[in-house]
């Protein structure tokens, strides 16, 4: 998984919490990186409609999805991420050897089982469990 599906996650949490609309300057000091890789980030999450924006001076980013049923399923959905991909294969399909013809393939089978799980699991948290487990608090407080 790419660091994207990190910065959507604190993001959404920040923006949950800070309840208001919230600059990709301030997103990007709070997440720690730059302001053009948090708006191509929250460009993908706007076009799910998990966030919306504000155009203006005061103009940013706020939640427009209901946190507590914006799950981290749904984010990796509309960054659209596998969890676990792979970025080198052994083997060759073309070679005579068995183990080398069909490893390939057989961990393209593991890997697709693994996103499922994966996928599952994120299906299970929301991004108002996340809030709740990095701030200690179930209610919202100023930061």
């Amino acid at each position: 998984m790419t660091s994207e599906f990190a910065i959507a996650v604190h993001a959404l949490v920040y923006l949950r919490h800070k309840d208001t609309v919230v600059s990709s300057e301030e997103l990007a000091e709070n997440i720690c990186t730059n302001p053009a890789r948090v708006r191509k980030v929250m460009a993908k999450l706007k076009k799910k409609a998990l966030v919306g924006t504000k155009e203006g001076i005061k103009g940013g980013y706020h939640m427009a999805a209901d946190a507590s049923a914006v799950t981290l399923r749904c984010v990796c959905d509309a960054l659209e991420e596998e969890v676990i991909k792979a970025s080198w294969k052994s083997g060759s399909i073309d070679m005579d050897c068995m183990i080398a013809s069909g490893m390939a393939g057989m961990m393209d089978g593991i890997y697709s089982e693994m996103n499922a799980q994966c996928k599952d699991y994120l299906e299970t948290v929301t991004i108002e469990d996340v809030e709740k487990k990095v701030t200690g608090c179930p209610k919202k407080q100023k930061i």
